[in-house]
């Protein structure tokens, strides 16, 4: 089963979650069932954790949500794309689909606003997943860098082979091909009368990442008081070290690293994400 469910985000932005799958079996009522949030990267898309949702909801009630400028919700030209918007945005999804307090699960720029929310409002969080997102400052060459690969994407595609090839193998940023890759960013991909482009747009994507990519998270992250696995890609951009110092910042931090996953770690490997995420759930959600 797949069912949208539409939420009003901060100054009125049409937000759409998504639920991939039946509602929890042994549960006499679905609002009873542990309420998962689950946020996707810069550039992702609820679907992205269709396959995670689908093995939470049997015991929880997983949501995946298309943040703004995101999927298939609104991408307002005007819009704010702040830290303070995406946040408050997972604040609402939270209250009005009854999922608090929430397990949040975030991948990269989800898993940064995962954290700010659970700093900033303790009641509605319970325990936390952190997938390959840094604290650190990633600075201005870093968005320099990417204002160029932007310009560098050859769109329109003519077809979604050509997406595929093009971000698994041809993409300059690509250090060896990604099947795993490919397939998330035709994900993305929607056909025009010219051709298939990304559903959003990289102008508001750079204002997104523009507003956290210059700063540091450590403070943030030091206020998280719940349960909180870091989770990295061995080949991801989160370094080990980083990582278990995010750990040790912490205030019930663990730690889990994936082999032979990148930065798309439950989309690489998703066995091995389940492996390392299922126990740390099981854990918190029944201590």
């Amino acid at each position: 089963m797949v069912r949208r469910i539409d939420v009003t985000g901060t100054a009125g932005v049409r937000l759409a979650a998504w639920e991939f799958a039946d509602p929890p079996k042994g549960h006499g009522e679905t609002d009873r069932a542990p309420g998962v949030l689950l946020l996707h990267g810069l550039m992702g898309r609820a679907s992205h954790w269709a396959p995670t949702a689908r093995w939470l909801a049997e015991r929880h009630r997983a949501i995946a949500l298309d943040q703004r400028g995101h999927g298939r919700s609104e991408r307002p030209a005007d819009g704010a794309f702040t830290r303070e918007a995406y946040v408050a945005d997972a604040a609402a999804a939270v209250e009005q689909l009854g999922l608090a307090p929430a397990v949040l699960v975030g991948h990269s720029m989800g898993a940064l606003t995962a954290w700010q929310l659970a700093a900033e409002r303790p009641d509605l969080v319970q325990a936390l997943v952190i997938c390959d997102m840094r604290a650190s400052a990633l600075g201005a060459a870093s968005q320099r860098e990417w204002e160029d690969w932007f310009r560098s994407w050859p769109v329109p595609f003519a077809t979604l082979a050509d997406v595929r090839k093009w971000f698994g193998e041809d993409d300059p940023w690509v250090e060896r091909p990604s099947p795993a890759r490919g397939e998330f960013f035709a994900e993305v991909m929607a056909e025009r009368a010219d051709g298939w482009r990304p559903v959003f747009s990289r102008r508001q994507m750079l204002r997104s990442r523009a507003t956290w990519v210059h700063d540091a998270h450590w403070d943030s992250l030091a206020q998280v008081a719940c349960p909180t696995l870091v989770v990295r890609g061995l080949d991801g951009e989160l370094g080990r070290a980083e990582a278990q110092e995010m750990v040790r910042v912490l205030a019930r931090g663990r730690y889990a690293e994936v082999a032979d996953a990148g930065h798309l770690v439950h989309y690489d490997q998703p066995d091995a994400w389940r492996a390392v995420v299922e126990p740390f759930l099981e854990g918190v959600l029944t201590a």
